[in-house]
């Protein structure tokens, strides 16, 4: 049940990112939230450990601030595979992924 109020709620976070930043993420329904939050989840569970594995040297010289252009790859590479979700370039995918994670933090919280 968990699981399901989470996705839900990422989905509506996306909403919301897309509300807030507005001229750089743009999201066509809820429906298109819910796979676009499926897709970026499954993107952070199988490509990101491997990128974060791969760039530990460029993580450590930028002192883990590597991992906002990880981010914001993920999220961009959302919106490369979906039509209903898209990003306008890798400058509103960094600012898109922030908001977005700054709400998954509250999401984590609401849910425990």
């Amino acid at each position: 049940m968990k699981l399901i109020l989470k996705w839900l709620l990422s989905a509506a976070a996306l909403l919301a990112v897309a509300y807030i930043y507005s001229s750089g993420v743009s999201v066509a329904s809820f429906g298109a939230a819910m796979v676009a939050a499926l897709v970026i989840g499954l993107l952070n569970m199988l490509v990101r450990p491997v990128l974060v594995v791969l760039t530990i040297p460029v993580t450590i010289l930028t002192l883990g601030l590597f991992l906002f252009v990880i981010n914001a790859l993920m999220f961009w590479a959302a919106s490369g595979v979906l039509s209903g979700f898209h990003v306008n370039g890798f400058w509103a995918a960094l600012i898109g992924s922030l908001i977005y994670s700054a709400l998954g933090v509250v999401i984590d919280a609401v849910v425990k």
